[in-house]
């Protein structure tokens, strides 16, 4: 049988490559192809100006910001399920990353007037707007779901309850809005990167570099807080101080890869189940396989989505849902 460090090497070495793969053919593909022998002098820097200005001003920030966000997203989805013990939360289902959109739709609408997320100010604001927002949510739920403790399945229909509540508000303020600003927004809120810039990804960039490493210095704790609450509170954790910093943790990187991406649903579920199953429940690993997986499967999704239809693009949050509903639906199933 192959020990886990070896496992461990070969998972993350195998991923790394179809992340690497998976990058230069989206680098290759679009409305305009390029090809590869064309993409490699653009990165030499003796590509046609055409070709240098489709691959470092529209693809290559979008793809950047496609494993930022796979990444943020799957580790927030880890952390969620495991300071829950609920193997059905994620931030898309339950409810946080709908306040976390609501929270920046109505930044849009008092602020921006009729120029949505554009300009390099609210790009950087937007990050902090959705956190807060994040926050709101996940302190209703957290609220609401007590009862002697939260329980699992409280946890998850309290959950589909405030989203449904986030989400009723977020279509009242499109109403309002701007025709124009009303159709970018419904794309966004499905999910959408395809407007990414290198103003997004140096907004959401801090987020992933502090939390990350944050939740990754943690893994430990998340360990003993799976061993059950008296357990863990036996071996010298302080349970409720370090479910706070952990949720923290989560509802943050949630915040900020909705505040670039739009409502990414189903993501922070699926990819800490699979690198559950390929490389088990031990968070030292589990959560750096989960965000290389997470990373994976949104570039794989954004590529099929501006591929799939010749002439326009579908957004990415529609391909992950096509992807994570039927296996929600297993879970459900299954437990």
């Amino acid at each position: 049988m192959m020990s886990q460090p070896k496992r461990f090497i070969i998972t993350i070495s195998s991923l790394v490559v179809a992340i690497i793969l998976v990058f230069f053919l989206s680098l290759n593909l679009g409305i305009i192809k390029i090809s590869p022998a064309e993409v490699v002098q653009a990165i030499l820097g003796n590509g046609s100006p055409q070709s240098t200005n489709i691959l470092y001003n529209f693809r290559l920030p979008r793809m950047v910001i496609a494993l930022l966000i796979g990444m943020g997203m799957a580790i927030a989805g880890a952390i969620l399920q495991s300071v829950s013990r609920n193997a059905l939360a994620d931030p898309g289902i339950i409810g946080i990353n709908a306040g976390a959109g609501f929270a920046v739709i109505l930044y849009i609408f008092f602020f921006q007037g009729s120029s949505f997320g554009t300009g390099a100010a609210s790009v950087f604001i937007m990050p902090f707007s959705a956190l807060l927002g994040a926050l709101i949510a996940a302190g209703l739920i957290y609220v609401i779901a007590w009862k002697d403790g939260v329980s699992p399945v409280r946890l998850v229909l309290v959950g589909i309850g405030i989203n449904s509540a986030f989400a009723a508000l977020i279509i009242i303020f499109q109403l309002m809005m701007d025709p124009r600003d009303f159709t970018q927004a419904t794309i966004w809120i499905t999910g959408s990167i395809w407007s990414a810039s290198w103003d997004y990804v140096f907004a959401v960039l801090p987020w992933i570099c502090i939390f990350v490493p944050i939740a990754l210095y943690k893994s430990h704790k998340l360990n003993l807080l799976q061993l059950g609450e008296n357990t863990a509170a036996g071996l010298g954790v302080s349970i409720e101080k370090e479910r706070g910093i952990l949720l923290f943790i989560s509802v943050a990187l949630a915040g900020a890869c909705v505040s670039v991406g739009g409502g990414i649903s189903f993501l922070g579920l699926i990819a800490p189940h699979l690198a559950r199953r390929i490389i088990g429940p031990r968070h030292q690993t589990l959560l750096p396989v989960a965000a290389l997986i997470g990373a994976f499967l949104l570039l794989t999704a954004d590529t099929i989505g501006k591929n799939l239809m010749a002439t326009t693009e579908i957004p990415v949050g529609l391909v992950v849902s096509c992807l994570g509903a039927p296996y929600f639906i297993y879970l459900l199933i299954k437990d």
